[in-house]
């Protein structure tokens, strides 16, 4: 008897395995869309330029299964156009046009740990709004991450963080955290691949239409590009933003908050900030300075902190089933 208990324990146990493994797969690929997105910034391509081509090139291929998992109920799209179009403004056009524009100054790890203070500037808001002192573990988790954040910036470093930079990538955690008060109030009705796809239409042909009508710089280049060490054509870094740090990173990061559930995946999805510092280093030999690195640490810990802390109020359980990160 107690060997059919441990047997089936270990049976137990495979699918949330399986899961971990998937959820870091999507962190890891996830985290290569700021090298990506660098090596294009840095040969002319603008910002939103880079955002457009990446979220409609990844949409349209997105567009064929999601038509398969809407059919026969388009009605779906029509009951919940108000939460696909905000996604499309803030979790993707908003997120990645003011990242974009942090790593196009700053270092890749530098600009996605400020993206990462989201949910302290949550915490922060439900604080003021509803005037309710938060958890020892949210008190704590904030002044790690404020406390990180000044070790980050590296105030008294030689070398001196671009203060524009830092503002877009705060703005990238604004726009983070209001991206999570919007799709925690989302119908279940409306799944995630079709949020997402819907929301990266949107999203792409937001920045196409700022940039044709000069709102927005909308450039190009076709000018090789440096990645690891080598020499190599611009479509490449392009095609990874595209199918491998958008169309894989966010199926395999459904698929994980759909077997983890979306506190756990929302946990591992913190992987994201070491596995873009990884990339960073291979693919640009970039690689923020000790004092840096100790900062980001004490970012993840409060950030850990503070979504562990369930009496936080955070709306992470509707929000984590699509990653709305870099």
């Amino acid at each position: 008897m107690a060997r059919a208990r441990t047997k089936g324990s270990q049976t137990a146990l495979r699918p949330g395995a399986a899961g971990i493994l998937v959820a870091l797969a999507s962190s890891a690929v996830f985290g290569l869309s700021g090298s990506f997105a660098k090596a294009l910034l840095e040969t002319g391509w603008s910002p939103t330029g880079a955002v457009a081509v990446r979220m409609l090139g990844a949409a349209l291929v997105l567009a064929v299964p999601t038509a398969f998992v809407l059919r026969g109920r388009w009605s779906q799209v029509r009951s919940n156009w108000r939460t696909i179009v905000l996604f499309g403004f803030i979790g993707v056009a908003g997120c990645q046009f003011f990242y974009f524009n942090a790593v196009e100054r700053l270092s890749v790890g530098v600009a996605l740990l400020l993206e990462f203070l989201a949910p302290v500037l949550m915490v922060l808001w439900i604080w003021v709004a509803t005037r309710r002192r938060p958890g020892i573990r949210t008190v704590l988790g904030t002044v790690a991450a404020v406390a990180g954040l000044v070790l980050v910036l590296d105030l008294g470093g030689s070398t001196r963080i671009d203060p524009v930079g830092v503002l877009w990538g705060l703005a990238a955690a604004v726009c983070l955290a209001s991206y999570f008060f919007i799709t925690a109030k989302q119908n279940d009705s409306l799944p995630p691949l079709v949020l997402a796809t819907g929301g990266m239409f949107v999203g792409g042909a937001t920045m196409a239409a700022l940039g044709l009508t000069g709102v927005l710089s909308l450039d190009f280049s076709t000018t090789d590009v440096d990645l690891a060490g080598w020499r190599t054509a611009w479509w490449v870094p392009l095609i990874g933003l595209v199918l491998f740090s958008t169309v894989l990173a966010y199926v395999t990061g459904i698929i994980a908050a759909r077997s983890l559930g979306s506190r756990v995946a929302s946990f591992v999805s913190l992987t994201e900030v070491l596995f873009a510092v990884l990339w960073a280093w291979l693919l640009l030999s970039e690689l923020p300075r000790p004092v840096q690195l100790a900062g980001g640490c004490l970012i993840v810990a409060g950030v850990v902190l503070v979504r562990s802390d369930e009496s936080a109020g955070l709306p992470g359980e509707a929000a984590a089933d699509v990653e709305p990160y870099a």
